[in-house]
């Protein structure tokens, strides 16, 4: 848990059992709900003793992990000296770049509908700006601001001194040719010396990929549409007649083909697996650290080798937790021994405050209904945590939960059990919402590791 003093300055973490002793004493309240922090009302910073804590980070396209770490020093048989490594709190931040990068790619075909049908005279916009030295898309800043925004909330509740980030740059070129390829072979490409319809004639034997048909015209299919997320990378490419292509139309190749497993597996294993998430890593490594450093707290960034090195070594399975807890070596050397797993991990979903939108479109982009303007109806805005006091009815009891408003004051509060129907006169806010929805879930090592832990005083 974290602790604030009573000034309001971070102190270091605490156990849950901690936690609630110093609640049922009235030396502490509740701050904040979540992430659980408490504040002191005895002690000020000047009077405590804080050691300090690190925050170790590991990146990724979907998600990214940030666990806070203490290392101390214990001295071993034969007087050898080790630093150990405590996971203390985990957060696991799941981004949602890909439903930005799908509602722009929406919004592009609006404005390429219009402008086809309306101003055919006109010029793409994108070739009538240019854009800003260093500039990420919407969906690739996201994940940048994000992950800094979390890290920022916890330096705002942990005494850290030190932040460790996991920095890997991914060749993709290797990873999408058959083999490593070396000194001139880097500036040749799959279609060196041919072009994307000759070689994907070579590479099918001039044949429809999904009936086998031969002598027919043949055209171009993507596996994964491009509607769907799909790249026009020739990986993704195949021949197909034209009614297999009608047919398939926007479906994916796995939903199309779902009923011929066999051939669905022979394409697949020409296939290669998309480069969408190491691009996108490349993308935002070096402004994830710069983003960092304005932080105030010194940014080190470690290879991947070493992470992988450290998890395997102490019997961890792969998440991005497990693995921001292995960044980096501890004084900077190695030697590092991991003893204590968090169990229990603070899942941050990144949902957004809503739409800017004041019309709802239909699929070809005309208005379809007007949007309300006000958000807030009876004090509360969709994402608001509150506890609910249900008098009578089949969901009588007390609940808690994020809710999302309507006009008439009949919110709708999300339950374990399900949505309920909730009037605005039984609610009390708990925490305003702030464009993340929060859960929890387990994360443990493996059961050799968990036992070994069990007795050792785990954060939540």
């Amino acid at each position: 848990m974290f602790v604030l003093s009573k000034d309001g300055k971070p102190l270091m973490p605490c156990h849950p059992a901690r936690a609630r002793e110093l609640l049922g004493k009235g030396r502490a309240a509740v701050a904040r709900q979540v992430p659980f922090t408490i504040r002191l009302r005895d002690r000020t910073l000047t009077e405590s003793e804080v050691d300090g804590v690190q925050l170790r980070i590991d990146p990724g396209s979907r998600g990214t992990g940030l666990v806070l770490t203490d290392e101390k020093k214990e001295t071993k048989g034969e007087g050898r000296t080790v630093t150990v490594r405590r996971g203390l709190i985990s957060v696991e931040l799941r981004h949602r770049g890909s439903q930005i990068h799908l509602c722009m790619l929406q919004r592009a075909g609006y404005r390429h509908r219009r402008r086809s049908a309306n101003c055919r005279y006109r010029a793409r916009r994108s070739q009538n700006r240019v854009a800003a030295l260093g500039r990420l898309p919407p969906s690739l800043r996201h994940r940048v601001d994000t992950t800094v925004s979390i890290a920022t909330r916890m330096c705002r509740y942990a005494p850290i001194t030190e932040i460790h980030v996991e920095s890997v740059a991914f060749d993709t070129h290797s990873m999408s040719a058959d083999s490593t390829p070396r000194g001139v072979e880097y500036r040749h490409g799959p279609l060196a010396g041919t072009d994307a319809r000759a070689y994907l004639r070579t590479r099918w034997g001039s044949a429809c990929a999904y009936c086998g048909a031969t002598g027919v015209p043949l055209n171009i299919d993507h596996l994964q549409p491009r509607s769907r997320g799909g790249s026009d990378r020739v990986s993704n490419l195949v021949l197909a007649c034209a009614p297999c292509n009608q047919a398939k139309g926007s479906q994916p190749v796995r939903i199309f083909l779902a009923h011929r497993p066999e051939l669905l597996a022979e394409i697949l294993r020409q296939t290669r697996a998309p480069l969408h998430d190491a691009a996108a890593m490349n993308s935002t490594r070096l402004r994830l650290l710069e983003s960092l450093a304005r932080l105030g707290r010194p940014v080190h960034g470690w290879p991947g080798v070493l992470t992988q090195r450290m998890r395997i070594t102490a019997g961890l399975r792969k998440t991005h937790t497990l693995d921001a807890l292995c960044v980096g070596a501890p004084d900077h050397e190695g030697g590092s021994t991991v003893v204590r797993v968090p169990r229990h991990v603070l899942v941050v979903k990144a949902t957004g405050r809503g739409s800017y939108a004041r019309t709802t479109p239909d699929r070809f982009g005309f208005p379809r209904l007007r949007r309300a303007r006000g958000k807030q109806h009876f004090g509360y805005v969709t994402g608001d945590l509150v506890r609910a006091s249900v008098p009578s009815g089949k969901w009588a009891g007390t609940w808690t939960g994020r809710i999302s408003v309507r006009a008439r004051g009949q919110h709708s509060l999300a339950t374990p059990r399900g949505r309920i129907n909730v009037n605005h006169r039984n609610l009390r806010l708990l925490q305003r919402g702030d464009g993340y929805g929060y859960g929890r879930r387990d994360d443990i090592a493996d059961d050799s590791l968990g036992k070994s832990l069990e007795r050792l005083p785990v954060a939540s």
